[in-house]
């Protein structure tokens, strides 16, 4: 599904952001909106955007939604290609070692040293990520486990209480579901962390930072071997 399908769930999602967007009228929600379309899996590797499409979507011109997929490309999330449009981007496998290469520093550090480890929103937000993709799992929704990966994560970085490292982890988790969509065996990959999820949350849950800023790492480490190797087979 790309979002030149005007049927398609990306283009009916960001119909949904469109209040959000004309309250400020400015490129960045744009981007915020269209990246999370991204993080959601609606919008998929090679997609492509056309403006018209989106300034209809969003109820916005052309020239915010220019400058909002400029911003995007910057990100790496898209990619421009002469006299082509712009596209959402494929990720190979150097991405997949840079984006490890900052979960590795970010997410450890958040769940060791965050100022909102103990503060029971913050911590109840993984809980949440857990018992989603838990129930995606009994109803065969693999999709949803992926997606709710994603949302344990997002509440992992949660947990530093930075307004920038979540801006920095939205980015992150963006072209990760990017790299997801490039595998094969969706539930193969993800079933495992189902149970890592929730052991992480214990620790947390418990007061061990530590043992659950190790856990972590040692998760992502084993998650970037397994992306690789499947990249290498592509």
């Amino acid at each position: 599904m790309t979002i030149a399908d005007p049927a398609g769930a990306a283009l009916a999602s960001l119909a949904g952001a469109r209040a959000l967007v004309a309250r400020t009228s400015t490129a960045e929600r744009v981007a915020d909106a269209v990246r999370n379309e991204v993080v959601e899996g609606r919008l998929r590797p090679g997609g492509r955007l056309p403006e018209q499409a989106l300034s209809h979507a969003l109820g916005v011109s052309r020239n915010t939604v220019r400058e909002a997929l400029s911003q995007l490309v910057a990100e790496r999330v898209l990619v421009r290609e002469p006299n082509r449009g712009v596209f959402v981007a494929v990720p190979d496998a150097d991405a997949v070692r840079d984006v490890y290469r900052a979960r590795l520093l970010i997410e450890p550090a958040a769940v060791r040293e965050g100022e909102r480890a103990e503060d029971p929103e913050a911590v109840g937000r993984l809980r949440a990520a857990v018992q989603e993709g838990r129930a995606a799992a009994a109803r065969d929704d693999w999709p949803g486990v992926a997606g709710a990966n994603q949302h344990f994560h997002r509440a992992l970085v949660g947990l530093a209480g930075s307004e920038r490292l979540d801006q920095q982890m939205a980015l992150l988790l963006a072209e990760m579901r990017l790299v997801f969509h490039r595998m094969t065996g969706v539930r193969e990959f993800h079933e495992p962390y189902l149970d890592g999820n929730d052991a992480i949350t214990r620790l947390v849950e418990s007061g061990e930072r530590e043992r659950a800023a190790a856990e972590v790492a040692s998760y992502l480490r084993t998650a970037e071997a397994q992306i690789l190797a499947a990249f290498a087979g592509l």
